[in-house]
């Protein structure tokens, strides 16, 4: 009769032991409407500067994800593309072109309209 108290609390014990590190193994689930992390920002701006990019057929000879940028050509004419982080955590896109527009009147422009379209603005 003396084993039933003995292994009640063994069983006890180890129940809620269990459901302690069960528990306190889970991370809390992110708050509802929580806006992107900043590397979620970054991967999504880069994904969508690249894909401005070849919206306009521009030809990326150079892209460097970790320092944001992004070289390349269209005919005669050179774009750049950087991605830059933010102290406050958002990410900036700058497009650049230089060279012979004549061919590719407002390309800066279609680059922006194109990454806009892309981020859903």
């Amino acid at each position: 009769m003396e084993r039933f108290p003995q292994m009640f609390k063994v069983l006890s014990a180890s129940l809620v032991l269990g459901l302690v590190l069960a528990i306190g193994g889970c991370p809390p689930p992110p708050p509802p409407g929580r806006p992107p992390q900043t590397a979620d920002k970054y991967d999504r701006a880069w994904s969508a500067v690249l894909g401005a990019l070849a919206d306009e057929q521009v030809m990326v000879l150079l892209q460097d994800p970790v320092a944001g940028s992004v070289r390349g050509s269209l005919g005669e004419v050179t774009v750049t593309a950087n991605v830059l982080r933010q102290p406050d955590g958002g990410v900036r896109v700058e497009f650049g072109v230089s060279g012979n527009l004549a061919a590719h009147p407002n390309l800066k422009e279609r680059l922006a309209g194109s990454y806009n379209r892309r981020m859903g603005r």
